[in-house]
C-alpha cells in the first residue's frame, strides 16, 4: 500500500485501498484486519481506518474474528448470486437510459473506456482490469442522467471488485469481456435503448454465471 495524502474523503480512500487489497488476494478470507498496521501503511490516523473497517464490515466485506477484531470474510456465493441480480435490473435501466439521452457523448468518449480496458487485458493486469470495467460503468451511469443509479450500485461494486479479484487472479488468461463492453457502448452510441438494456442485461447474467461457476470449482478442489 502507498501512502495517501490527506484529502476530504480520506475515509473512502482508505477504504478503497483496504479493498484493492483484498480484491488482489494479499488479504485473504480469514486474514485478521490489524488498524495499526494499516494506519502505518497508509500514513493515516487510526480513525479514518477505523471507519474505513465499520464501512466494509456493515457491507460484509469484514466479519468478527474470533476473540475480538475484524477478519476478511468469505464470499457468500448465494449473496453473490443476489447481487448480480439487482446489477442487471440497474444497469439494464443505466444503459437503456444513456441510450436514449447521451448517445452523442457516448460516441466522443466511450472508445476511450473501451481501449483502456483492451490494455489493462492485453498487459494482464488485474487491478488494471477491474478499474477499467468499473470506470466504464461509472460512465455509463453518468451518461444515464440519472443521479440515483451510482449510489445505488456503490454497495454492488464493493463486493463485485472482490468476486472480480478472486477469479482473475486465479486465472492464467482472464477472460476478455471488452468485445461485450463495445457491443453495449455500440447500442447506446447509436442511441437504441432497448437493446442496450437487453444486452446490459445479458452481460452482467452471464458474468455471474462466469464468476459463480469458476468460485464454485475453486471451493470444490480446496
Amino acid at each position: 500500500m502507498k501512502v495517501l495524502a490527506a484529502q476530504p474523503k480520506l475515509v473512502e480512500l482508505v477504504q478503497d485501498a483496504i479493498l484493492a487489497e483484498i480484491a488482489s488476494g494479499k488479504l485473504s478470507p480469514g486474514a485478521r484486519i490489524i488498524q495499526e498496521q494499516i494506519a502505518q501503511e497508509l500514513g493515516v490516523s487510526r480513525q479514518p481506518v477505523q471507519q474505513a473497517l465499520l464501512v466494509l464490515r456493515n457491507l460484509g466485506v469484514l466479519s468478527e474474528a474470533p476473540g475480538r477484531g475484524l477478519q476478511v470474510a468469505p464470499l457468500d456465493l448465494d449473496h453473490v448470486r443476489d447481487m448480480y441480480d439487482m446489477r442487471a435490473v440497474i444497469e439494464g435501466l443505466a444503459f437503456r437510459k444513456a441510450a436514449e439521452r447521451n448517445a452523442g457523448r457516448a460516441a466522443e468518449e466511450g472508445p476511450a473506456y473501451v481501449a483502456a480496458g483492451r490494455q489493462a487485458v492485453a498487459a494482464g493486469d488485474m487491478r488494471g482490469m477491474i478499474d477499467a470495467d468499473m470506470a466504464f460503468h461509472a460512465f455509463i451511469y453518468e451518461l444515464s442522467g440519472n443521479p440515483l443509479v451510482a449510489p445505488a450500485m456503490e454497495t454492488h461494486w464493493t463486493n463485485t471488485q472482490r468476486v472480480m479479484g478472486e477469479v482473475l487472479m486465479r486465472d492464467e488468461r482472464p477472460r476478455d469481456i471488452w468485445q461485450q463492453h463495445d457491443a453495449l457502448l455500440q447500442a447506446v452510441m447509436a442511441g437504441d435503448g432497448r437493446k442496450a438494456e437487453r444486452l446490459a442485461r445479458q452481460h452482467i447474467e452471464q458474468a455471474a454465471d462466469f464468476m459463480i461457476q469458476r468460485l464454485q470449482r475453486e471451493r470444490a478442489a480446496t
